[in-house]
């Protein structure tokens, strides 16, 4: 079978994921009259445990269809990407031109191994380098975490490499400095808790395929309790740097019901050491 473009790859698993988008999930859940239990002493839901999301959103945010490992020659099929029906609204992410073009590199130089500094400032995932997710990544990686209310700030602690932050609810102090996570102002629209997060810094990508942000992206998250068990996740994020209009990602968020679930360690420092560091090792007479 001849080699499909990425045009026609989309084309095909668009019309596929329009069957069941993001769009006809929000209506699916719509009608539910649901009232979530409260958060004790607080007119407030309540939104503590641990929560995670199903999808391959972390792999591509787009639809996209199936992939070979990126060294099937080592792994077989173990590694390979399972196809997604995406999670962005309209299928796309609006980038500027050179902006896609950019996302196609960081895609093809992923496993860049960073020799310098300025490689490993401007290249390659920085999951493979155990950087910090940033948000919105940080949400649907593969990994659980756990929310952490009390009526006047909300913690989110992610297995993913022990990255945290801390959403300063219904006042907002000023920015100390960029960070990995951000920085994080939180209010109540009803029962849904709305999040904006800014002063992240743009190394952080948005998911495995290489899709990108600038440093004056700003996400505004809303979690909204469809469920005993479930959340449905929004981020708006705008950043017009990179993008031509801002865009939105939707999916819905599962409550671990697991005896006594709690979030692991993956401190994946030591995991990146050799791909970081091996080369000073190596150079050693």
């Amino acid at each position: 079978m001849s080699e499909q473009s990425p045009s026609q790859v989309f084309a095909v698993v668009a019309v596929l994921a329009a069957l069941w988008s993001p769009s006809h999930l929000e209506a699916a859940v719509q009608d539910a009259d649901y009232t979530a239990p409260r958060l004790i002493g607080a007119d407030r839901p309540d939104l503590n445990g641990v929560w995670q999301a199903l999808n391959t959103a972390h792999w591509n945010l787009e639809p996209h269809a199936a992939s070979a490992a990126a060294f099937p020659e080592l792994t077989g099929a173990i590694g390979a990407v399972p196809a997604g029906q995406g999670v962005v609204e309209g299928g796309r992410i609006p980038y500027q031109d050179w902006a896609l073009e950019q996302r196609q590199r960081n895609f093809e130089q992923r496993f860049t191994r960073p020799l310098d500094r300025q490689t490993n400032d401007t290249t390659g995932d920085p999951e493979a380098k155990c950087f910090l997710p940033g948000v919105p990544r940080a949400t649907y990686m593969p990994y659980p975490f756990r929310i952490v209310q009390t009526p006047g700030q909300i913690l989110f602690a992610h297995e993913y490499a022990n990255a945290t932050r801390v959403v300063h609810m219904d006042r907002q102090p000023p920015s100390p400095s960029t960070s990995w996570m951000g920085w994080s102002i939180g209010s109540w629209d009803g029962d849904t808790l709305v999040i904006e997060v800014t002063d992240q810094v743009d190394r952080t990508w948005l998911d495995r395929s290489g899709n990108f942000h600038g440093e004056n992206m700003r996400v505004v998250e809303r979690y909204t309790p469809i469920g005993p068990d479930h959340l449905m996740y929004e981020a708006t994020i705008e950043d017009p740097d990179v993008f031509t209009r801002p865009w939105t990602i939707r999916m819905p968020l599962y409550r671990r019901i697991e005896p006594d679930v709690q979030i692991l360690e993956f401190k994946c420092v030591e995991f990146a050491e050799e791909f970081m560091y091996g080369h000073l090792i190596e150079e050693q007479p």
